[in-house]
């Protein structure tokens, strides 16, 4: 991760706030402790179709209710790159749908892996394209790293992302006007564990665990190693719980504003 933010990083942190109930579709008599693999077994919303020479994507919306069932959304910056196959992998082994943020210049040297997050159901959002610090750039430059992301993603799936992260979590007016004009909101979190500054599975699954809550959006990173290393036993630890995994806009129900910040349900 990019070094000149530590100290936004830093303060976003874990942040930890009010829980929410929820409710879901599940069978009567599932375990607690395989109440969110269960869920999660049932298939993703996906808003577009990748066309079909890619590999179509054809999936109805899932019954999941955040208001009543403890929905949490793990969400993945700055990738693809060639270790993201790997952390698909852990996925779809455990039924579980994730949100991924690439970086637009990552999505050029990679489209397949797009291809793939997507025609495995995960949603995918935009994270700038050279992972630049958009609270610092003018308006037009805000619009360029943003439009040449969706632009990236839709040559390399057909499907153009809805939701949009700024890298490092910074953001002011300006882009907060530029993503309401686009019609994308700013998807921020609630659980940063610091992954890209301390490179260790277990720290990693350990903050995780520790600070997650229903309702909440954790940060990870699956341009690390270490990070991927951490999923399965984050997912595990998490089931155990009763969690049922979704992607950001299903945690919110598909109701979300262009231009706002969102951290938790």
């Amino acid at each position: 991760m990019m070094g000149q933010a530590l100290v936004r990083r830093g303060a976003a942190a874990m942040a930890v706030a009010a829980a929410c109930g929820w409710a879901s579709s599940l069978a009567p008599g599932v375990a607690a402790g395989n109440v969110g693999l269960a869920a999660s077994r049932q298939t993703v919303n996906q808003a577009q179709l990748v066309s079909a020479q890619r590999g179509p994507v054809a999936a109805p919306p899932r019954k999941i209710d955040c208001r009543k069932v403890k929905c949490i959304a793990l969400t993945f910056d700055d990738g693809p790159v060639s270790g993201t196959g790997k952390l698909l992998k852990y996925l779809a082994a455990r039924h579980v749908r994730a949100t991924f943020f690439p970086v637009g210049r990552n999505v050029k040297a990679h489209p397949e892996m797009v291809r793939k997050e997507l025609a495995a159901g995960h949603e995918v959002g935009n994270h700038s394209y050279t992972h630049a610090d958009l609270s610092r750039l003018s308006t037009a430059r805000i619009t360029s790293e943003i439009t040449k992301t969706q632009k990236a993603v839709r040559a390399a799936t057909g499907f153009t992302p809805k939701l949009m992260r700024p890298p490092y979590g910074a953001t002011n007016s300006r882009v907060a006007a530029v993503t309401k004009r686009l019609g994308m909101p700013q998807v921020i979190w609630a659980v940063d564990p610091l992954d890209w500054r301390d490179r260790n599975s277990k720290t990693v699954e350990s903050r995780v665990v520790g600070h997650a809550r229903p309702g909440y959006i954790v940060l990870m990173h699956d341009i690390h190693p270490t990070t991927v290393a951490a999923v399965p036993r984050i997912i595990s630890r998490l089931a155990a719980k009763g969690y049922v995994f979704v992607t950001v806009s299903e945690l919110f129900a598909n109701h979300l504003t262009p231009g706002k910040k969102y951290a938790r349900r």
